[in-house]
């Protein structure tokens, strides 16, 4: 069944080309390993809540915008096989490219799909 890598991340609102072109980078590694589909989006509606929102979740700063980006993989095992290298490949992007974002406040995490409509 398929799995999906959910991320959250606060990207400096100037650095948004500089977030896409990372991303880029990033889908080729994971699409390399197996990844079915690679997804960002730029936060358009971000309610800023009082107890919890997208905005609180990540700490965000006034010159910051929300991404929500996601990873489908086939499934589970397949995930698990591949992120070893992937995080690899990730390690050796980092030592050449900086991270456009503040990944102390990236929240990530792995979900099992229970329902597709």
């Amino acid at each position: 069944m398929t799995y999906i890598d959910g991320v959250v991340i606060p990207v400096p609102v100037r650095n948004k080309e500089a977030y896409v072109d990372y991303a880029k980078d990033m889908a080729k590694i994971f699409k390399a390993h197996g990844a079915s589909r690679f997804v960002e989006c730029w936060g358009d509606t971000l309610a800023e809540g009082k107890i919890t929102s997208f905005p609180i979740a990540v700490k965000q700063n006034k010159d910051e915008n929300v991404c929500f980006s996601w990873i489908e993989w086939p499934s589970k095992e397949l995930h698990d096989s591949a992120m070893p290298e992937v995080m690899e490949e990730m390690n050796k992007l980092h030592e050449k490219t900086a991270m456009p974002f503040d990944g102390s406040r990236l929240i990530y995490g792995g979900f099992e799909m229970i329902l597709e409509v």
